[in-house]
């Protein structure tokens, strides 16, 4: 199993960030079998007042940087979600222009120990 994390911001606004967390208390269950279906086995998001950190676990071949895409490809309503997503979201100021969620370095692990 492996496991990434990505951060992003929100909308910095009260309403904004209320409706983006009543979307994610009611995920389209199109949107969870298609991320189901490129290898994501399970996700997290946390936030802190604007600020989002999600957590995944995904099969021991799954790309994050390759592969976490492929789940809108998969399914027109997958698609028109993260389409409705990105309008709620703002990049962090370190990513790319090509990036839009940014992906965070594992630095510790207690695992590892």
């Amino acid at each position: 199993m492996k496991t990434f994390a990505q951060t992003i911001n929100l909308v910095d606004d009260p309403k904004i960030i209320e409706k983006y967390e009543k979307y994610h208390k009611n995920v389209w269950p199109e949107v969870i079998k298609s991320l189901k279906t490129i290898g994501i086995k399970r996700m997290e998001i946390f936030r802190i007042s604007n600020q989002l950190f999600m957590y995944c676990q995904a099969e021991d071949n799954f790309d994050p940087k390759n592969d976490f895409q492929k789940y809108t490809k998969k399914n027109p309503k997958a698609d028109e979600w993260n389409e409705l997503m990105s309008t709620f979201q703002r990049k962090v100021p370190q990513a790319s222009p090509e990036m839009w969620w940014m992906p965070i370095k594992l630095v510790f692990d207690s695992e590892w120990f």
